[in-house]
């Protein structure tokens, strides 16, 4: 289990893969134990990937203390530095793609080409879902919640037994994440979701000049197409691209990661 000191914490890390260098920064929440993974998804056969557990997840430190995108941006860039990584393409989804716009902003010289998925940038360009208000609140409630913003399509075009069918299969997946009230992984994911909450790049990020591929899917809430369109407008020179999905269209459209792999693998 390869750890590193990074910045004020041990991080655990993994490095697969081949081709160009690639800084996978994972969403809300996110443990590299859980399968499938960044490095089972077509990115793996094409770039060597680097991903890790951010501060408060999974086999990372879990310090107990506030968090901030500063923070995270500084975990990724002491990483990188970390393993001899001098630059790479970075990409990051959700959660993962607000710290990819701090972390291209502070430290422009070590990105390439930036992927931004599933994203928002908080301010003048719009929040993402208000995570952090249904951490507490009963699972029924905050799954039937989420779903409505997930997805648009879940709720609205499916029968009532297969509506009951999502919310069962999601209501185990939040369990999961959420972890239980008062433990270690639930403390953690408040203080990411806090630090989510304070977010706010888009006045800094007309400053990023790197070739930039901004994308999402079509019918999802928690980082609304709106959200993507402000980013698009901020960045000079960007590419917005929507797919057939929602909060999860990676895995929804298979056309998502053909585009992805084109903008990075060509000029």
């Amino acid at each position: 289990m390869p750890k590193l000191a990074v910045n004020d914490i041990e991080m655990y890390y993994e490095i697969q893969g081949q081709g160009s260098k690639l800084v996978y920064i994972s969403g809300t929440g996110s443990d590299l134990r859980n399968k499938p993974n960044i490095f089972d998804s077509p990115l793996g056969d094409n770039f060597t990937i680097l991903a890790f557990d951010q501060r408060g997840m999974g086999q990372t430190d879990k310090p107990d203390k506030p968090y901030t995108m500063m923070d995270f941006a500084e975990d990724t860039a002491d990483l990188m530095k970390a393993v001899g990584w001098r630059s790479a393409h970075v990409m990051g989804a959700s959660f993962g793609g607000m710290v990819a716009q701090e972390f291209a902003v502070r430290y422009p010289e070590l990105v390439d080409k930036l992927v931004l998925a599933c994203t928002s940038s908080g301010g003048k360009g719009g929040a993402s879902y208000p995570l952090h208000e249904i951490l507490d609140i009963p699972i029924e409630e905050s799954t039937k919640l989420f779903l409505q913003a997930v997805d648009t399509r879940i709720l609205e075009s499916k029968t009532n037994e297969e509506v009951e069918e999502q919310i069962n299969i999601w209501k185990n997946r939040l369990s999961h994440a959420f972890g239980e009230p008062g433990s270690v992984k639930r403390n953690g994911l408040r203080r990411q979701m806090m630090a989510r909450k304070e977010h706010d790049v888009y006045d800094r990020l007309p400053s990023l000049n790197m070739p930039t591929l901004i994308c999402g899917g079509k019918y999802n809430l928690i980082s609304a197409p709106s959200n993507l369109e402000a980013i698009h407008r901020q960045i000079n020179g960007s590419r917005l691209e929507f797919f057939e999905g929602g909060h999860p269209f990676l895995d929804q459209d298979l056309k998502a990661y053909e585009v992805i792999i084109d903008f990075l693998m060509n000029p």
